[in-house]
């Protein structure tokens, strides 16, 4: 089943989102800034998207800038700060067959999802 970590504030996540829903396939959705993932979970996640932390942070938000830019952070202290601060998290994240990708870009995605 495809997982999709959403934010319905987010023009990219709402057009993730009504893609999947045109494939047909059984989908979740993840609200992630309400049931925010625990650090255990974004390591699984992180696996999947082959990145490093700091990759699925979004470093242009406030709380980032405010608190945490040009700060050495290892990468548990990343985890940690996104699960302590779920906007930070890079969205939407799709999840299929325990591969995972950024689903920013509309065509990344349906070539991801076949």
């Amino acid at each position: 089943m495809i997982q999709i970590y959403h934010n319905p504030r987010c023009g990219k996540s709402r057009t993730c989102l009504a893609f999947i829903e045109q494939t047909n396939q059984e989908f979740e959705i993840i609200p992630y800034l309400t049931q925010t993932p625990s650090f255990n979970e974004l390591k699984v996640l992180l696996k999947q998207l082959n990145i490093e932390p700091i990759q699925l942070v979004r470093t242009k938000e406030k709380i980032w800038i405010e608190n945490f830019k040009g700060k050495t952070l290892s990468d548990d202290q990343i985890i940690i700060t996104m699960t302590e601060n779920p906007i930070l998290i890079e969205r939407p994240i799709v999840v299929k067959d325990g591969k995972a990708i950024i689903g920013r870009d509309p065509d990344l995605v349906a070539s991801f999802l076949d």
